[in-house]
């Protein structure tokens, strides 16, 4: 059996995988909708909300909280005006050539 301190890291399996053309096509594509969906789950984890009791919180239907928090889609400019208006919380928003950036709260 392997010892703890001799498994890969997660971080590590990331940068690895950082090397393949593909990994990080899709990594980019889909950073934006990941790092929103980061967010949410934090926030009801450490409210101690379900998804149910989060969607009620702020006004969407469980199954749009789970989409949301799968990131299968980017959420859009009006769920994120939503979301920061019911939680008190910012998203701010970065877009360049390069792509859209969720930038972390002051």
């Amino acid at each position: 059996m392997a010892r703890l301190t001799e498994l890969t890291t997660a971080e590590e399996l990331h940068l690895r995988d950082m090397a393949d053309p593909a990994y990080r096509a899709e990594h980019e594509r889909t950073r934006f909708a990941n790092e929103v969906a980061v967010r949410v789950l934090k926030y009801r984890a450490d409210h101690g909300l379900s998804q149910s009791a989060f969607g009620r919180l702020v006004g969407m239907p469980q199954p749009h909280v789970a989409r949301l928090e799968s990131a299968d889609h980017e959420p859009s400019l009006s769920t994120l005006a939503r979301l920061s208006a019911a939680l008190g919380i910012d998203f701010t928003v970065t877009i360049t050539p390069r792509g859209v950036e969720l930038r972390e709260s002051a």
